[in-house]
């Protein structure tokens, strides 16, 4: 899939490195995901590539600029709703890469027979994020005040983020 001249593809082992180079700052930073800082990296790709999740990585003239992973929310019967994370690398922001990711997996979660998208726990001070998600069709449904542990702000809320999927045409 190509979105805007970002090409989406599934990821594999050959785009390890790639996906770590990515991943790490974002972790080290402690701003927007309950990972630890000090993650290894053979441990935040074991979490990254963990079941029920598939893993898919954005590129820009065949460079690996971005991540996202997909899957059920829940198992049994929350199964119907879809999950789905991402991060971009810090030189691609602002060429539309986390919302060629997040399209994406809206149309592969459709695809895959998902009937709604849930993000689960949207760090309230990611006002980036939370702009581009409520752009392309997510509401807040629910805010968890004070949950997440800022590591400059101390703690903020988390938000609860929700989107129906079925019978749309995932533009925003």
């Amino acid at each position: 899939m190509s979105d805007g001249g970002v090409k989406i593809r599934p990821a594999g082992p050959a785009d390890h490195d790639a996906i770590w180079a990515i991943l790490r700052p974002v972790y080290r930073a402690g701003e927007t995901y309950c990972i630890p800082r000090d993650i290894t990296r053979d441990e935040a790709l074991a979490d990254w590539f963990a079941q029920p999740f598939t893993v898919f990585v954005a590129e820009i003239q065949g460079r690996v600029v971005g991540t996202s992973h997909a899957g059920a929310n829940r198992p049994g019967g929350g199964s119907h709703v879809a999950n789905a994370s991402f991060a971009t690398d810090p030189a691609a922001r602002g060429r539309g890469v986390a919302l060629a990711l997040v399209r994406h997996a809206k149309t592969w979660a459709t695809g895959m027979g998902f009937r709604a998208m849930q993000f689960n726990f949207v760090v309230s001070t990611n006002a980036d994020a939370v702009h581009l998600w409520q752009k392309v069709g997510f509401e807040v449904v629910g805010r968890l005040p004070g949950a997440f542990l800022h590591p400059r702000h101390g703690p903020v809320d988390a938000l609860v983020m929700f989107h129906v999927l079925t019978g749309e045409s995932h533009e925003p």
